[in-house]
């Protein structure tokens, strides 16, 4: 019975000093970008690692309350041996905090009560608050719970106004189609779709001039000394009519001033 007792001990004391390290490492980490990175961290961030702690806080509640796990508060540390020569091992497992186990740092270190200062503090309230009359009492519990309140009232206020906004956000009506600026980007930058017409002297327009659209385009194509040639192996470039109505302008329309 002994055995089994010491051996649940064993791995309770195990699992207990694992999820304090890991809770020891975030609490560092956490300092250090508090400190170090306070001008890019930002809240989301400081909220993440703030999740990361209260987890393991969490975690190690399990464990101290988990059934297989001794009541602690039964149990006394009792010193074996106390010197005040340097304990390579002790400073390995305090990481460097603790060089000697020596008389004086015996009671600090295995206290089972608070400090004395702090001991007499908690009496100095203990004692504040029993003297305290009952009027006065209800007075500033009225008035916390006012303060609490509008906090509250605040805090809820906001957020129905950023689930509203997150909402609106999310049901926004789509106003555009992807394929339909596919199909637009096409036959402006390629002319695919697009019914090539002929020109004012019966020829067909080149595919390297301007286009001609129609029946709803009005723009032609260049015309005169610079127009290329057209289509010396006699090719049709008319296309397929389209469904996409275009209306193309020529710049000198499109300019809103003269030159």
């Amino acid at each position: 019975m002994q055995q089994r007792e010491e051996k649940q001990l064993e791995s309770a004391l195990e699992a207990i000093i694992q999820r304090v390290n890991d809770l020891k490492q975030s609490i560092a980490a956490m300092i250090f970008k508090m400190e170090n990175e306070y001008d890019t961290m930002n809240w989301p961030t400081f909220l993440d690692n703030y999740a990361l702690l209260s987890g393991q806080l969490t975690s190690l509640s399990k464990v101290l309350s988990n059934d297989k796990c001794p009541v602690l508060r039964n149990l006394t540390v009792l010193p074996v041996h106390l010197s005040p020569e340097r304990d390579e091992q002790l400073i390995q497992l305090t990481e460097s905090r603790v060089t000697t186990f020596a008389h004086d740092l015996v009671p600090d270190y295995l206290r089972t009560k608070l400090e004395p200062l702090a001991e007499n503090k908690m009496l100095q309230l203990e004692h504040k608050a029993q003297n305290l009359q009952y009027d006065n009492a209800q007075k500033q519990i009225t008035t916390y719970q006012k303060v609490i309140s509008h906090v509250w009232d605040i805090v809820s206020k906001a957020r129905e106004e950023w689930e509203v906004e997150s909402s609106s956000r999310g049901n926004a009506q789509q106003n555009s189609s992807v394929a339909d600026t596919h199909l637009l980007v096409a036959a402006v930058g390629m002319g695919k779709g697009l019914k090539m017409g002929p020109n004012p002297n019966g020829q067909p327009n080149p595919t390297s001039g301007g286009m001609m659209v129609t029946p709803q385009g009005r723009a032609g194509g260049p015309t005169g000394p610079g127009q290329m040639p057209p289509n010396s192996q006699g090719m049709s470039i008319n296309k397929a009519p389209s469904a996409i109505k275009t209306n193309i302008k020529s710049a000198a329309q499109m300019h809103p001033y003269g030159r």
